[in-house]
């Protein structure tokens, strides 16, 4: 399909994705508003703070084009609610004018005034997938761990498991990026990312808890940042800035962490306050970070090949197997020769009490061992990836040692112990994998940019998944190049010690290790500077939208929409990861953070896959629940693997968020066993749905299905309920209803025999839900009674399914059409959808399949989207899967047919519908004489239908007054209800006293009964029924030229006539509208958008 673009155009009130959340019911009124061209798309309050759409889909266009669409000929059918049901022409019209571009949506981040932002236009988005998804994933992903710390991982565990560490994040991030990408291409995601996705799909409690452990992990994610760019800066760059230095050699490493501490602080003071006096430069600056990456990482892969030829010369000194510090002495050896003469080396000095040879008294272990040196950097050809292959895991404290040198195992003194190697912390397994998973984090800088970008469903998949392979790859050649180029010793060297403190990855790095020293410094600036950037909105937004009040406060900011208290907060939650100063420490609590936010992303689309929601409708298509249920799976199992306190703690915060949010004010009840359990929640969730009508995208249609039951009080027709079935798919609710008539206290039996008969055919069809018979003394206020009262508080129906009145044409009793047009009348009242399924009869069974064929889609108005919606719900079930989905819409000839056919294009693929698209053009021809004639037979029938029923009334009224001739009679009483409403009899005649004046009378009258059907011949139809008339034919012309061969045709059902006396033409136009089409679905709308575009 080719890609649209909706075109945003400056509109009078800022746009606003807030409105976005909102229930769009459709305002029956004319508001008035028709002197701005696009003032249709606004947003209302209803006064508490809940912003509502006035959806551009069902508002009204200006008064001169609703005048133009009142009279459109071959429109007539439908113009008594072009008011409220817009022609798709006028409905597309105002799509293409209507903006889905919401990253500058108040809620999240206003990057201009609100006055500025009313004067000018804004911009569209541009962003392709490689500036818009795919670099920044990989600026965010790629970070301070891989060059700090990945060469330490690779010696410290081997090759072959610090290739199952990247291959279990890499492995869960893919997992995550492919749920992701599924949430993300599900309609128009606005600023706000995985806070957005997972508070819009799970619901705001999940959405604030997992929001928050997103906020505190791109905070400390900051601190993280830092920390590691202040210890390039103060291991590498410029040793001599240190403030504070150890007492001697032997003294621990407290002195370095103060200095992390205190240019820690100093650096995000300086952070905080250029992120405070605009973001625009850190955008700016944001390139120029990346390319530091990308020449860090390319100089390693260029000093591995250079490594096979000549590699760099970085020689170790080893004292028998143990590793020397290389910064405190000159010579690797214990003697020098100066001149001719032998003297002790400083290495000696370090070891010895005199600088006599001879006599000397030296460390024992210096004694018997020997000094030698190794290559640091043996070349990618020498072999040493067989000694790298397995792991060296190493308490606090112990020397480096390599282990195939000769060495006498003695115990040496503890006052030389500073001038070996030794490891800082205890290592395992499970601490390089908490340290090393932020490297591959980052995965939702696409989906936090869809605003920008041009397609964004297309670019967030392609561009965060090939951003994660390409790191995924990286990681993997550096883990191998690692190991196959460094000496072990120097790998497990943290800070470069046996290299004369050089930065263990440098050293392999070309043309000098000052590219990759000063490239990972800028980027990892970079990073933390988006980092603080990043923090602080994420925690405006969550603010704004009010779900958790104490947080209330960090909504507002400066004037300009910059969130100062949010960022006054994250920059002491980061002063917090700088105290503990220990990147190794501080890498496990973001990743527990991150870990966290990751398994609700794969819940949330394992959730929406698994309930099949009728807005669930990703473009992206390679997903799947156990992929879901195995990142999530993947998530739980890296938080505990990593560390199993930090993810009870993480778990309990974010338990605590969620509790608090759920029950603030909420009523606890215990119940008695599992009954009461049960009781309480289900109590629980109805008064949960109590508090108001679905948002759009929860919107799934919920039956009603009136029945008819016949006199042995079987289910008239069975396949309405297969209809039901099938197209509820065991989702949702399903309510069965029927009408018996006459008195509850004596039908009370058969209404049991009822229930029962309609639950054995519920079970035959497979319906999952519930069946209601009520009992009344007429069938419409029965049915009237079922509408208003059927369901439990949240779970009431949205949607009326009813049969079609057979046979009506033949009967003289007019009740059956006389109810069905009641019917539909209350449905419009109640603001409920109206399916009527027309050869219900020809509709297949449960078990038919259709292996090929069409669903065609006759959209004349659009009052709402459920012609959409129906097809793709009916799709899900097996007999109508191979289908495939046609729309065709009418234009009129003054509709640029050519661009109404793209802009339903493009409105189709916003919503994610995969559907053929054609424009029927219907010329404004004149009316045929056919037409006129058959308006003039049904004017005729009605009429002489009428007469036969006023003549059938007068044989009743002489019986009657046979019978007691001087008795004061209600007339009325000789009729059923339903008869009472229909007959047309003069008011004044409803109650008399007759004399033989008024009997002559009426007897002249029935003589009279020939002239009157003669004077039906004289009748002239009426013009509004000429014009009614011509739609129909019209339409019908063309549906039948178009979808003869269907396998189901739905279309838009005309609401019946204000005026009740055309209500039996309204019957015919109908039938005329159907006549040569074997399945017929009638919908109408209930006044509400049931379809959006958003996710």
């Amino acid at each position: 399909m080719p890609h649209f673009t909706v075109v945003p155009v400056q509109d009078n009130s800022p746009s606003n994705y807030d409105s976005l959340e909102g229930i769009n019911w459709v305002d029956y009124r004319d508001t008035g508003q028709g002197e701005y061209p696009g003032h249709g798309d606004t947003v209302s309050s209803d006064g508490h703070g809940n912003h509502k759409e006035d959806s551009p889909f069902l508002s009204s266009s200006d008064s001169a084009s609703k005048r133009n669409d009142f009279y459109d000929r071959n429109l007539a059918l439908f113009e008594e609610e072009l008011d409220i049901r817009p022609k798709v022409s006028s409905l597309l019209s105002r799509l293409v004018n209507y903006t889905n571009v919401t990253q500058g949506a108040k809620e999240h981040e206003e990057a201009e005034s609100a006055d500025a932002s009313r004067r000018q236009a804004p911009k569209s988005p541009n962003m392709g997938t490689l500036m818009g998804v795919y670099l920044p994933c990989l600026q965010n992903i790629f970070g301070v761990i891989l060059f700090l710390r990945l060469t330490w991982i690779v010696g410290t565990a081997g090759v072959v498991q610090s290739f199952l560490i990247v291959l279990m994040c890499c492995s869960c991030t893919m997992l995550t990026a492919i749920s992701m990408s599924a949430i993300a291409t599900n309609g128009v995601v606005p600023a706000g990312g995985a806070y957005f996705m997972i508070s819009r799909s799970l619901g705001p409690e999940f959405g604030g808890a997992v929001g928050l452990c997103f906020y505190l992990g791109t905070t400390f994610a900051a601190a993280m940042y830092i920390l590691g760019a202040i210890e390039i800066f103060l291991k590498y760059l410029i040793p001599q800035a240190a403030i504070f230095h150890p007492a001697d050699i032997h003294a621990g490493n407290g002195a370095m962490l103060n200095n992390m501490r205190v240019y820690g602080t100093i650096c995000l003071s300086l952070m905080a306050v250029v992120v405070f006096v605009g973001v625009k430069y850190v955008n700016k600056l944001a390139s120029l970070f990346l390319a530091c990456v990308i020449i860090s990482i390319v100089s390693i892969y260029a000093g591995a090949v250079k490594s096979i030829f000549h590699p760099p010369e970085f020689p170790i000194c080893m004292l028998g197997n143990r590793t020397l510090v290389r910064d405190l002495f000159d010579v690797c050896g214990k003697t020098v020769v100066v001149g001719n003469e032998t003297v002790p080396s400083k290495l000696w000095k370090n070891f010895c009490t005199s600088d006599n040879i001879s006599s000397a008294h030296c460390d024992e272990y210096f004694f018997h061992n020997n000094v030698t040196e190794i290559k640091g950097i043996p070349g990618l050809a020498s072999g040493i990836i067989k000694e790298n292959m397995w792991g060296d895991y190493m308490e606090k404290g112990q020397i480096l040692e390599k282990a195939k040198l000769p060495s006498v195992d003695v115990h040496g003194s503890m006052e030389t112990f500073g001038f070996y190697v030794s490891a800082d912390i205890a290592t395992s397994f499970t601490l390089l994998v908490g340290i090393f998973f932020p490297s591959a984090t980052g995965i939702m800088a696409g989906s936090n940019r869809s605003g920008d970008l041009r397609d964004a469903q297309k670019s967030i998949p392609i561009g965060t998944i090939l951003a994660i392979t390409t790191t995924s790859l990286v990681y993997f050649s550096s883990v191998v190049l690692f190991g196959a180029c460094i000496e072990g010793v120097v790998l497990r060297d943290k800070f470069g010690d046996a290299v004369s403190k050089n930065l263990v990855v440098g050293t392999l790095s070309w043309p000098s290790p000052w590219v990759i020293v000063i490239g990972s410094f800028f980027s990892t600036v970079g990073a933390g500077l988006q980092s603080l950037t990043g923090a602080p909105r994420l925690l405006q937004a969550i603010a704004k939208d009010n779900i958790i009040p104490f947080l209330r406060v960090f909504g507002h900011g400066k004037a300009n929409g910059e969130p100062t208290w949010a960022l006054l907060l994250t920059g002491l939650i980061a002063e917090l990861g700088i105290l503990i100063a220990s990147l190794d420490m501080v890498a496990p609590i973001l990743s527990m953070f991150f870990l966290m936010c990751y398994l609700f992303v794969n819940l949330a689309c394992a959730v929406q896959t698994l309930l099949r929601t009728p807005n669930w409708r990703p473009r992206f298509r390679y997903y799947h629940w156990a992929l879901s249920f195995l990142g999530m799976s993947m998530c739980l199992a890296l938080m505990f693997i990593s560390s199993w306190y930090y993810a009870i703690v993480a778990m309990g915060i974010a338990g605590m968020i969620y509790k608090y949010i759920e029950y603030q004010g909420a009523e606890k009840e215990w119940g008695d066993g599992i009954r009461g359990l049960s009781l309480s929640a289900a109590r629980y969730s109805l008064l949960r749905l109590e508090a108001g009508p679905p948002h759009t995208k929860n919107w799934r249609p919920q039956l009603l299905v009136l029945l008819k039951l016949d006199e042995d009080l079987h289910v008239k027709y069975p396949r309405l309920l297969t209809f039901a079935s099938q197209l509820k798919a065991g989702k949702g609710l399903t309510i069965v209803g029927s009408v018996i008539q006459g008195n509850f206290l004596e039908c009370y039996g058969e209404t049991q025999a009822s229930e029962q008969a309609i639950k054995n055919m519920m079970e035959i069809e497979r319906v999952k839900g519930f069946c209601q018979v009520v009992v009344a003394s007429k069938v419409r206020e029965g049915i009237a009674h079922l509408i208003q009262s059927c369901g439990l508080g949240g779970m009431k129906h949205n949607t009326v399914v009813m049969g079609w009145p057979y046979g009506w044409r033949q009967s003289e009793d007019p009740r059956a059409w006389k109810t069905f047009i009641n019917t539909v009348r209350c449905t419009t009242a109640a603001h409920l959808a109206l399916m009527v399924p027309k050869n219900v009869s020809f509709y297949p069974s449960n078990h038919e399949r259709f292996t090929d064929g069409y669903i065609d889609v006759w959209w004349i108005v659009h009052d709402g989207g459920m012609l959409m919606l129906l097809p793709f719900l009916l799709k899900q079930h097996k007999v109508w899967r191979k289908c495939k989905m046609r729309i065709f819409t009418v234009a009129q000839m003054d509709d640029n047919s050519i661009q109404m056919k793209k802009d339903l294009a493009t409105f189709l693929y916003q919503l994610r519908l995969e559907a053929e698209v054609e424009v029927v053009e219907m010329h404004d021809s004149d009316i045929s004489a056919y037409t006129y004639e058959r308006t003039l037979m049904m004017e005729q029938r009605s009429q002489m239908l009428k007469q036969m029923r006023l003549s059938s009334a007068e044989r009743d009224r002489e019986a009657q007054l046979v019978k007691d001739r001087h008795s004061l009679i209600r007339m009325g009483s000789l009729y059923s209800d339903e008869e009472e409403e229909t007959i047309e009899i003069l008011p004044e005649k409803n109650q008399m006293t007759w004399t033989s004046e008024k009997i002559e009378a009426e007897r002249r009258n029935r003589n009279n009964a020939p002239e009157n059907f003669r004077e039906l011949i004289s009748i002239k139809p009426d013009q509004s029924n000429v014009r009614r008339m011509h739609t129909a034919v019209k339409l019908n012309e063309v549906i039948v030229n178009k979808s003869h061969d269907a396998r189901l045709v739905l279309l838009n059902m005309p609401g019946p006539p204000r005026n009740q006396e055309g209500d039996e033409n309204y019957m015919e136009f109908l039938e005329v509208l159907t006549e040569g089409l074997e399945r017929v679905l009638l919908v109408r709308g209930g006044g509400r958008e049931v379809i959006t575009i958003y996710s």
